[in-house]
């Protein structure tokens, strides 16, 4: 067996075995397999695509690249969550101590944003104390003594995508769905979790743009758990506007703790619940989604969800007086309101917000210190913007559009002048802005 005969078999569109797909991830990651060799290997997948037997072991090799976490010593069905990213999206604050609430065990690796996109890393950070590096063997403790943990990555998952990602990035191979496909489902199932619920974003604030390829990709992930024995579900969401009303860090985690006080936005609600139905079906909790649903309800209503994510800030150290008084997180030393006249055109007095450049809302947070352009930058959590008309929505010369919160006033300028860009508005209602897409089972396939 070699790469040379390789490269030429699936350019010629032919199909890689198991093992020839293993050959040539394990040389790459140990560095046995020059880039160059690895580049044309990853243009010919590009051109010629995989099946799904080839993308499951693809994803299994590059799983199998590193280590695998040990979640065999706690106590129940364990679901994973993952979402492809995007602007605003809180969810994991929300679903995760509703679940625990339902006792499914929620034993979670998260990451840190990048570019447009938040990280629930950062997010959790922006709670005093907050501890997001625990060892192992506490890991797997907490979630069996509080039903809930989330932590950096810290274990060595899947080294072979991070490699292999690296060269995607400057080789114009990243947008390929068995590439993204095997790159999301090789930490998944690195993770260790019995289940997975993926939250597929599509939109302009996400990585697919069109409803076509978020299913495509929705299914091939889909097929790719199965095939490696987990049951894996996806929900396909809106991404065309940011998800709540918030945007970043500091300012995310209150509206998630608002939510979980039952009073958030309905479309971020809506997404957090139905992700948690499908989580709590997988768990064998229910066979019914209105049951799913009912017990989602219940656990708000009650403050037992909340009070489950308490219990989780106080294991990790954090300090709980902020999420019974949200008021005393660190706020932004400037803040600029955009008013409809700022959005409208120049002759008309009123108007429909009808479209959003989503990734654009998220670089203006970026601009202002919320995000990262490399993983080494340092972020500011206290910077972002509040929402306070939708797309579908009626505005008015002197309405408050948005809220920006900045601590240096240039950047203020400059991200408001994106979050006024990125907007089109019309004479007339357009049709409103769907949430959830669509919901991808192994029945779907």
């Amino acid at each position: 067996m070699n790469t040379y005969d390789l490269i030429m078999k699936k350019r010629d569109g032919g199909e890689l075995s198991r093992d020839e797909i293993n050959y040539i991830v394990n040389n790459y990651t140990k560095g046995s397999l020059p880039d160059y060799q690895m580049a044309a290997f990853l243009m010919a997948v590009y051109f010629q695509g995989m099946n799904y037997q080839e993308t499951t072991n693809l994803t299994l090799a590059m799983a199998d690249s590193g280590d695998r976490l040990d979640l065999s010593g706690i106590k129940g069905r364990i679901i994973d969550k993952h979402s492809t990213g995007g602007v605003g999206d809180k969810t994991t604050l929300i679903v995760a101590p509703i679940l625990a609430a339902l006792d499914v065990p929620v034993a979670k690796m998260s990451g840190r944003g990048l570019g447009h996109t938040g990280g629930t890393i950062d997010k959790l950070e922006a709670i005093p104390g907050f501890q997001t590096t625990i060892s192992e063997e506490c890991f797997v403790k907490q979630v069996n003594d509080v039903g809930l943990a989330i932590v950096g990555q810290t274990a060595n998952l899947a080294p072979a995508d991070k490699k292999i990602y690296a060269l995607r990035d400057v080789t114009a191979t990243v947008d390929n769905i068995s590439l993204i496909a095997a790159s999301i489902m090789s930490k998944k199932l690195a993770a260790g979790a019995d289940g997975i619920v993926l939250d597929v974003k599509c939109g302009t604030g996400a990585f697919m743009k069109n409803i076509n390829d978020a299913r495509l990709l929705a299914k091939t992930m889909v097929k790719i758990g199965e095939m490696a024995g987990r049951e894996t579900v996806a929900v396909i969401s809106d991404m065309n506007e940011p998800l709540g009303n918030a945007v970043g860090n500091v300012l995310e985690v209150k509206e998630a703790i608002m939510c979980l006080k039952g009073v958030g936005d309905i479309r971020l609600m809506t997404v957090s619940k139905t992700l948690a139905c499908h989580m709590l079906l997988l768990a064998g909790k229910t066979n019914d989604e209105k049951q799913a649903y009912q017990m989602i309800d219940e656990v708000i209503a009650s403050g037992t969800a909340l009070d489950k994510f308490k219990e989780f800030v106080f294991a990790q150290g954090g300090n709980t007086a902020y999420i019974d008084n949200i008021d005393l997180f660190p706020k932004a030393k400037y803040k600029m309101d955009i008013l409809g006249k700022n959005i409208l055109p120049k002759d008309k007095s009123q108007g429909f917000l009808s479209k959003c450049n989503n990734q654009e809302i998220g670089m203006a947070s970026l601009v202002l210190g919320g995000g990262r352009e490399t993983k080494e930058s340092e972020i500011d959590l206290t910077v972002g913007l509040t929402i306070h008309k939708r797309l579908g929505d009626k505005i008015s010369s002197d309405d408050v559009v948005f809220s920006l919160y900045g601590n240096d006033e240039e950047k203020l300028l400059a991200a408001s002048k994106r979050v006024i860009n990125a907007y089109e508005v019309t004479e007339n209602k357009d049709n409103d802005n769907n949430i959830i897409y669509d919901v991808i089972t192994k029945n779907d396939i």
